[in-house]
């Protein structure tokens, strides 16, 4: 049987879209804005990218920096167009001020989403509580995955975590696969590997020159070649 994990690659546009599927990439997450961490692209941009590749596509829904949801009725709009656009997967994650999930939000893009499939994005990592919140988000239509680093600080500070997590696969809260990105790199893989964890998301990683320059194949196809 395959040991092949997913790995999950940022693309701003088509040819960062291009690249990753030619080095291996099995999904991208489409985003805008680095700088702020990743906001909702337009629907141009993803309707491009759809026409460019043959890949699942999962797009931010994210509309300021930080973790508030902003105008609520904004994100709802943005997805209402991006799946008028053929957009099917997403993804968000919404935290009050006090740290807690801000399920008023969450709820309210959710049920715009209809069903479709999403990622509760690294706000996890930003949570008064992770226990706390993935228990009050598992039972929100479509949730399939985390995406986290296990600590706001990143991979390195937060893979005890991770491993802890992995561990607790199948208690309440803990059916969405996780989905481990944030200050990932090669080093981290055989101990994440080794926790039973089968899903990886790169960003700078599959930009070698930085943010500045597309993403790089043969980067992806090293990282491809890691987790098969």
């Amino acid at each position: 049987m395959s040991n092949r994990a997913l790995l999950e690659v940022i693309a701003l546009d088509a040819e960062d879209a291009i690249a990753a599927q030619a080095g291996g990439a099995d999904r991208l997450e489409l985003v805008t804005d680095m700088a702020a961490d990743g906001l909702t692209p337009p629907r141009e941009t993803f309707a491009a990218i759809r026409a460019a590749v043959d890949i699942p596509l999962r797009v931010m829904l994210r509309k300021t920096d930080g973790f508030a949801a902003g105008d609520v009725s904004v994100l709802v709009r943005a997805a209402r167009e991006l799946r008028a656009e053929g957009a099917q997967e997403f993804v968000l994650g919404f935290l009050n001020p006090d740290g807690t999930p801000d399920l008023a939000a969450v709820e309210a893009v959710v049920a715009e989403l209809d069903g479709c499939r999403w990622t509760f994005h690294r706000a996890i990592d930003r949570a008064a509580d992770r226990d706390q919140l993935r228990k009050a988000l598992a039972d929100l239509p479509g949730l399939d995955t985390y995406l986290t680093a296990g600590s706001a600080a990143g991979v390195d500070e937060g893979l005890p975590v991770l491993v802890a997590e992995a561990g607790r696969r199948g208690e309440p809260g803990y059916g969405a696969r996780m989905l481990v990105g944030g200050g990932l790199t090669l080093a981290h893989v055989p101990v994440l590997r080794s926790a039973g964890i089968d899903a990886f998301h790169i960003g700078g990683a599959a930009r070698p020159s930085g943010w500045t320059h597309p993403v790089s194949a043969e980067a992806v196809a090293t990282w491809r070649s890691a987790l098969t």
